[in-house]
């Protein structure tokens, strides 16, 4: 049994409770992040945690438990409040946002992160569709600040020049926004139908074949950007990071080779198999690192 008691008890048991969330809501996520070192792996848990639970808090759980509108700004209102006092205190009697706030204390994230991702999550309260301005805001809270938080835990204790620190900047919120036009065209039918959104402008009435390709082609520039900062990671998340970027290259592939009336009917998905084979390459990559 084990020996932990009182706040330690409590910080282990929010840890715990994050890795269920990764474990339970993203496979693909969560095999990644097993390549992780140790020590990383359950940072990127906590982080991905909160963030699952603000998202499904705007989707779908909390509405289909008979939350409206009102109410689920009202609740993510209270979450952000919540995050900011652990921040700041270093406790939460919520699980999920006590660890996320362990994680964001140790290296130095602070709410001029995580107040833009709340405003994204509020924006998707309502249905909406977005102008371009709007879009690169919402983006920016829901996707880029997510990779600099991720970011903020590999670098941990490390000192590097300017253009280093820089590139890897820019190439964290590069695969954080790439990522997220990803699953903004393979969740298009979805968002659409049952969530009455429209994320890419000029969208709102149906998906074009101009507008799928122009989504494709920032989507190509988002990750020419994340692919000229991997190799600068550290070897102890680089295997990881090498492979969600191949899991969504590979669905980005799949995307452009559907037709925009296929997107705006089906989900596109990447066979496990082919998963497993990224997967299998990663493992060999941190093997002979």
């Amino acid at each position: 049994m084990s020996g932990e008691t009182g706040i330690d008890l409590y910080d282990a048991t929010a840890n715990a409770s994050a890795s269920v969330v990764i474990r339970r809501y993203s496979t693909s996520f969560a095999w990644s992040s097993r390549l992780l070192e140790p020590s990383m792996r359950d940072h990127i848990a906590r982080v991905y945690a909160l963030v699952r639970l603000a998202d499904e808090l705007v989707d779908g759980p909390a509405e289909a438990a008979g939350m409206d509108a009102a109410m689920r700004s009202a609740l993510l209102d209270e979450l952000e409040a919540d995050t900011e006092r652990a921040l700041r205190m270093g406790f939460s009697t919520n699980l999920i946002v006590h660890a996320f706030g362990l994680t964001a204390r140790r290296h130095g994230i602070d709410m001029e992160l995580c107040r833009p991702f709340f405003a994204s999550m509020r924006a998707d309260v309502d249905a909406t569709a977005f102008e371009p301005g709007a879009l690169e805001d919402y983006i920016y809270g829901s996707a880029e600040v997510v990779g600099l938080m991720c970011l903020a835990v590999f670098e941990a204790g490390q000192t590097r020049p300017e253009d280093e620190r820089r590139r890897l900047h820019d190439g964290a919120r590069s695969l954080g926004a790439a990522f997220q036009k990803i699953n903004f065209l393979r969740d298009y039918a979805a968002d659409h139908d049952v969530l009455g959104r429209s994320y890419f402008p000029g969208t709102a009435d149906g998906l074009t074949e101009d507008a799928k390709a122009d989504a494709v082609a920032s989507i190509r520039a988002d990750l020419r950007v994340a692919d000229d900062a991997i190799p600068l990671l550290v070897r102890g998340c680089r295997a990881s990071v090498w492979a969600a970027r191949e899991l969504f290259c590979e669905l980005a592939d799949r995307l452009e080779s559907a037709t925009a009336a296929d997107l705006m009917r089906t989900r596109v998905r990447v066979p496990d198999a082919v998963k497993l084979r990224i997967l299998a390459r990663a493992v060999a990559m941190r093997a002979h690192r």
